[in-house]
C-alpha cells in the first residue's frame, strides 16, 4: 500500500475473473459478496453462507498472485464467529478481510428504501478486536467498514464510528455512500482526523476518479465493488440476444474472444508441457 500510494482493487468472483483484473493491471482483488451473490442468482441479503464465500476465496487465491481483499459481510455472526472467520480466510490465502457494522442479516447497501440497521458501536468494537487478536500475521489488515452515511445518520456519525472502529485496532476505515455526486464522501474525508487511511467504493458516484481520489490524500484504497459482474451481464445480454436475433452464431462470432483466448487463460499450454514430459 505503501508503495502503490493508491490501492486499485477489483472486484471478482470467480478464479477466470481474477486472472483478467490481474492481467488488466489491478493492484489487489475484491472477494465480493454481492458479486457471489449474483453468481448464483441469489440477492445480497447474507444467504450465501460463509463455506461458499470461503470456497471461492481459496480458489481464486490458487489462481492469481494478487492480494485478495475478502468481504466478509458482517463477519457472519457475533464476535466469536469473527474470530472464526478470521483464521479462516486467513489460511486460505486472504491478505485482508472487510467487516462492515450492519445486524445480520445485512441488506446490500446500494437498494433503494432498504432496511439498514447497525450494531451498537460498542459491540462492533468488539467484532474489530476479535479480528485483530484472531490473525497471525500482522500484515493481515483488518478493515472496518461503516454504513452510517448508507443508513442516512449522517457525517458526525459516521466519524464516530470510524473513530472507535480505529480505537479498537482496525488497520483502514471503509466508508460508504450511495448518493450519485462524491459529495458526502468528500466531505467525509476532508473532515477525518484519525491516522488510519480510508478505503471507498465509489460505485454510486463514478464520477470522483482516481485524480480526484488522490488529491484527497487521506484514501489508500478505491474498490470497483461490482464491475465484474456488471461487465459480464452487460456481454452475455447483448450476445445473447443477437443469437437469438440472427438465429445463429454466424454474426456474433467475430466480436467474442476466440476459444484459443480461453485455452490460453486456463494455461491450456502448462497442461500440454506437463503431458509431453510425464505421460509415457
Amino acid at each position: 500500500m505503501a508503495r502503490a500510494g493508491l490501492v486499485r482493487i477489483m472486484a471478482t468472483h470467480s478464479p477466470l475473473s481474477a486472472r483478467l483484473a490481474e492481467e488488466a493491471g489491478f493492484d489487489g482483488l475484491w472477494a465480493s459478496g454481492f458479486e457471489l451473490s449474483a453468481l448464483y442468482g441469489l440477492a445480497d441479503v447474507s444467504l450465501i453462507s460463509m463455506t461458499q464465500h470461503l470456497d471461492m476465496v481459496r480458489a481464486i487465491a490458487e489462481q492469481s498472485r494478487l492480494p485478495l481483499v475478502a468481504d466478509l459481510d458482517t463477519g457472519f455472526g457475533n464476535a466469536v464467529n469473527v474470530i472464526h472467520a478470521v483464521a479462516q480466510y486467513e489460511r486460505a490465502g486472504a491478505a485482508a478481510v472487510v467487516i462492515e457494522d450492519k445486524t445480520f442479516p445485512k441488506v446490500t447497501s446500494l437498494a433503494a428504501d432498504a432496511r439498514q440497521e447497525l450494531l451498537r458501536i460498542a459491540e462492533f468494537q468488539g467484532k474489530i478486536e476479535a479480528a485483530v487478536a484472531a490473525r497471525r500475521d500482522p500484515d493481515f489488515l483488518i478493515i472496518a467498514r461503516t454504513e452510517a452515511l448508507i443508513a442516512g445518520l449522517g457525517e458526525a456519525e459516521a466519524l464516530k464510528r470510524a473513530a472507535a472502529y480505529a480505537e479498537a485496532g482496525a488497520d483502514l476505515i471503509l466508508v460508504h455512500s450511495k448518493q450519485n455526486t462524491p459529495d458526502e464522501i468528500e466531505n467525509f474525508v476532508k473532515a477525518w482526523t484519525g491516522t488510519r487511511p480510508i478505503a471507498i467504493v465509489p460505485t454510486a458516484y463514478p464520477q470522483l476518479t482516481e485524480t480526484r481520489i488522490r488529491a484527497l490524500g487521506k484514501i489508500a484504497m478505491v474498490i470497483y465493488g461490482n464491475h465484474a459482474t456488471r461487465a459480464a451481464v452487460t456481454a452475455m445480454q447483448g450476445i445473447f440476444a443477437r443469437i437469438i436475433a440472427d438465429g445463429g452464431i454466424h454474426n456474433v462470432d467475430k466480436d467474442i474472444v476466440p476459444v484459443d483466448e480461453i485455452f490460453r487463460l486456463q494455461r491450456m499450454d502448462e497442461i500440454k508441457t506437463a503431458e509431453r514430459k510425464y505421460l509415457r
